[in-house]
């Protein structure tokens, strides 16, 4: 039997984000179910999705002529699912205004930092750039504006000696995506 929660995850890279929450759905670790699964491109976490018999979507922005038009399908599509979260797992796009009208409090992002320090799409380069001995994952409400949305938990990770941009954000991950899970549950 399927879980009432029902969740579209919102992705835009590999989808190793949207593996992890495949797999905890798969292990009974998830309290969700995942009844699709949206990208703005064909991207690895459509893929990953498919592959797991998940129902997909792409929205282009591409495929508008205006970003408010792109923002308008997204959250038509969006709701065609009927969920009770959306979670955006490495959604590399800014919600608009017509989504979150019907979305807002209903959805959440997973980013690699420790908000509100290091907001938007290079946040792993940047902590490194400032020299921090420290950086992190968030996970947070969406709102209007870049990864400015209230917190709802963080995990912090160690910058170690000789990190790169690529060695750090795979140990951030790894923290993200028992954090998402964790958090996942204890909001449905």
């Amino acid at each position: 039997m399927h879980s009432p929660n029902r969740l579209v995850v919102l992705a835009s890279g590999v989808g190793s984000l949207t593996e992890a929450l495949i797999d905890a759905e798969k292990t009974g670790h998830l309290s969700g179910h995942i009844v699709a699964v949206g990208s703005d491109r064909e991207s690895g976490a459509v893929g990953i999705a498919r592959t797991a018999g998940i129902p997909t979507f792409t929205v282009r922005p591409t495929d508008f002529d205006h970003r408010d038009l792109w923002d308008q399908a997204l959250r038509q599509t969006v709701a065609l699912f009927k969920p009770t979260l959306v979670v955006s797992a490495g959604f590399m796009r800014v919600l608009g205004a017509a989504f979150l009208d019907e979305f807002e409090g209903l959805t959440i992002n997973s980013h690699p930092a420790l908000l509100p320090l290091f907001p938007g799409g290079h946040a792993v380069r940047d902590a490194l750039e400032a020299g921090v001995s420290e950086t992190g994952c968030t996970v947070h409400w969406i709102s209007a504006g870049v990864d400015t949305g209230r917190v709802i938990a963080q995990r912090r990770v160690a910058v170690q000696p000789g990190d790169d941009v690529a060695s750090l954000h795979e140990r951030i991950k790894e923290q993200e995506r028992q954090l998402l899970v964790e958090v996942i549950n204890q909001l449905v």
